[in-house]
């Protein structure tokens, strides 16, 4: 178990996901990974946006709190600098990691029910704070 920290980026009704396939199943996340040593779940999240997205974050209030192996927190962001899609994390570097693929990528708001996006209940509340 180890608590993460997870970004959510709005853009013109537009929601930044990682893409995910694995074992033929494809289902989308929230950008963010594990909580270090030192670090506040703010840190992580500002981290793991720039290795998995490639961009710098400023993180504002946190929208969730998930306990599922550990606590997920998530951030409601926004970028301040970098390109989105140029992430270099050891998601797109280790040649060892074949068991998945990681694609960022823009989603419609109001796609997000109808797409397998873990956790699902923050999806619902990203929808909901926009209506």
């Amino acid at each position: 178990m180890r608590d993460r920290g997870s970004v959510v980026i709005i853009e013109s009704k537009k929601v930044g996901l990682i893409r995910r396939i694995r074992d033929g199943s494809v289902y989308y996340v929230f950008p963010g990974g594990g909580i270090e040593n030192g670090e506040t779940p703010e840190d992580a999240a500002k981290r793991e946006a720039l290795e998995e997205l490639g961009v710098k974050v400023k993180v504002n209030k946190c929208i969730a709190e998930v306990k599922f192996n550990g606590t997920q927190y998530f951030f409601l962001s926004e970028i301040i600098d970098g390109t989105f899609g140029t992430g270099q994390g050891e998601e797109y570097t280790d040649k060892d990691r074949d068991r998945l693929t990681y694609s960022p990528m823009w989603m419609d708001l109001e796609r997000l029910s109808s797409i397998d996006v873990k956790p699902k209940e923050v999806a619902l509340k990203v929808q909901s704070l926009l209506k």
